[in-house]
């Protein structure tokens, strides 16, 4: 059976203040929906974690700076629905955007420092609506936990500082990224992917991979994030906004694995863009 599908603010409030009162622990997946094998292993620890379990969709406009990649955002609402049936969630919660941001709204969240590398200046404002929506999720479902995938691992940095910053009551934990047999990071842009393109994609994965390998040797990032791009054109790539090793707690950029760190990458194949990052131990 199909899960309880609930738009308005009012509704939602009236279960979460019913399953506080008896003492339930409510988790919150947040999602903008094309809900794919990775999405659903959080509604899985969510489900092992606490005694009801919200999924949101909302594909939130304040978090891509590009119209058109606003448009082709896939939008599966159906789909997601039924996959959800099987886990058995307690509500998806699919906000109407005046729910989210109504008229007259004029309030942004915004954390320094975090998105000042990486995806952030190439996505001027990409993390302020990152930030604003998800603050505005975790108090409109008054959740005692959020659960993040670590593809996103900086925005799964934002999300903890934000939530601490602002004294937000909730814990924000973060899962594994889930991967397609070739090593490929499961994401909703996949789908805009031919049957080609998902093989090459993984190539993605590989070079990271490789190296992780000459890090864990001790050996400097930079040329080996060299031949990286150079086998990832090679592969057909078009673009490589950059292979990165950042810190894993501060992603201050670092020239050798000397610490807990993650590699960060994004690059472009037939015109989607693909992130991963992968955790890197000390040399």
């Amino acid at each position: 059976m199909k899960p309880q599908i609930l738009r308005r603010l009012t509704d939602l409030r009236t279960l979460t203040r019913d399953w506080h009162r008896r003492g339930e622990t409510i988790g919150v997946v947040p999602t903008m929906g094309a809900l794919h094998q990775g999405h659903l292993s959080l509604v899985e620890a969510a489900k092992a974690g606490c005694d009801r379990v919200i999924v949101t969709i909302f594909v939130n406009p304040k978090q891509f700076n590009n119209p058109d990649d606003l448009a082709k955002y896939p939008r599966t609402e159906n789909e997601d629905a039924q996959k959800l049936a099987a886990y058995a969630v307690d509500v998806v919660y699919v906000p109407e955007p005046d729910e989210i941001y109504p008229e007259g709204f004029s309030t942004t969240v915004s954390v320094a420092d975090l998105t000042d590398v990486m995806e952030g200046p190439g996505r001027p404002g990409h993390f302020d609506g990152v930030a604003t929506v998800v603050a505005k999720l975790f108090l409109q479902t008054q959740a005692d936990r959020a659960y993040f995938g670590e593809k996103d691992y900086q925005q799964l940095l934002v999300v903890r500082r934000m939530a601490r910053d602002l004294n937000i009551p909730i814990d924000v934990i973060g899962c594994e990224t889930v991967r397609e047999p070739s090593g490929l990071a499961m994401s909703s842009r996949n789908l805009l992917l031919s049957s080609g393109g998902m093989e090459t994609a993984a190539e993605l994965n590989r070079a990271m991979q490789n190296i992780a390998k000459g890090l864990a040797t001790g050996g400097a990032v930079e040329p080996m994030v060299q031949q990286a791009k150079s086998d990832l054109f090679e592969a057909g790539f078009s673009e490589v906004e950059y292979i990165e090793l950042r810190c894993a707690e501060t992603l201050s950029l670092l020239t050798h694995a000397t610490q807990p760190a993650r590699l960060c990458a994004a690059a472009w194949l037939d015109g989607v863009r693909l992130i991963d990052n992968i955790a890197v131990a000390p040399a």
